[in-house]
């Protein structure tokens, strides 16, 4: 059975996350870096960009001025993104290209498959959706990105365990007509969480020790406990200066 690394939880700001997991990819690459599986948290609650979309068009920033909230441009793919700080658990995979299916579809598969295991082990009969999403009851309940550069993989996503559903949608760009009760009525016909579906809470430890044993069952690997390498560190802390400036935030 293969090893894979995997990292203590930890709680970043937006653009440290996403440079994170850029070193990872980028070090990965070079073999310097193992097959990685971490979990994290933001703080502040963040929105995050997809690769290709534009800010001024997807995000009220004075909305995510007012509440606090950081905007962040990711390196993957998708459309925009609300990370509640205290709703969501978030994870990354980071592995060889050749330790994945080649097809896009097969290779979210996989991954999600991790996740879909873990929402078993909490009880939850969940499915893969694609081509990126995992549902319980035909409701979205994770969805996940990927990318693919110099010969490495990143995936990410969220795993939804309480959010403020009515929050992002006023800090995304939709119409005021949809920012209502009945809109929002209609979103949960659409979308889950964890603790709804469940019916109660559930300790965060709880969450990601189902999320491992999934992701470990589905992509056939042993979990080691590491940490952060001095390379990698540094390397997130050059690049959290490109996602933390406003050219790489509109460069669309």
């Amino acid at each position: 059975m293969k090893r894979w690394r995997i990292l203590p939880l930890r709680v970043d700001d937006a653009f440290m996350s996403m440079a994170i997991d850029e070193a990872l990819l980028k070090l990965n690459s070079e073999g310097r870096s193992p097959n990685t599986l971490r979990f994290w948290r933001w703080s502040p609650s963040a929105v995050s960009l997809g690769c290709f979309q534009s800010v001024e068009r997807e995000v009220n920033l004075d909305v995510a001025k007012e509440y606090g909230v950081d905007v962040v441009r990711r390196i993957t793919g998708g459309g925009a993104v609300f990370h509640d700080q205290d709703g969501e658990l978030t994870y990354s995979v980071v592995c060889g290209q050749d330790d994945l299916p080649l097809d896009i579809i097969e290779s979210y598969k996989l991954i999600c498959g991790g996740l879909v295991r873990g929402f078993q082990k909490l009880g939850l009969q969940a499915e893969f959706r694609p081509m990126n999403d995992v549902q319980v009851g035909g409701k979205k309940i994770s969805g996940s990105a990927q990318t693919r550069r110099w010969g490495s993989v990143l995936q990410h996503g969220t795993v939804l365990i309480s959010p403020d559903i009515r929050k992002m949608f006023e800090l995304l760009k939709v119409s005021h007509e949809k920012i209502s009760d009945k809109f929002i009525t209609s979103v949960f016909e659409r979308v889950t969480t964890i603790e709804r579906e469940l019916g109660r809470k559930l300790d965060l430890e709880e969450v990601m020790m189902a999320m491992k044993d999934g992701f470990g069952d589905a992509l056939k690997v042993k979990f080691e406990d590491g940490d952060l390498t001095d390379d990698e560190l540094s390397l997130a802390e050059d690049l959290k200066t490109k996602y933390m400036s406003p050219e790489w935030l509109r460069k669309r």
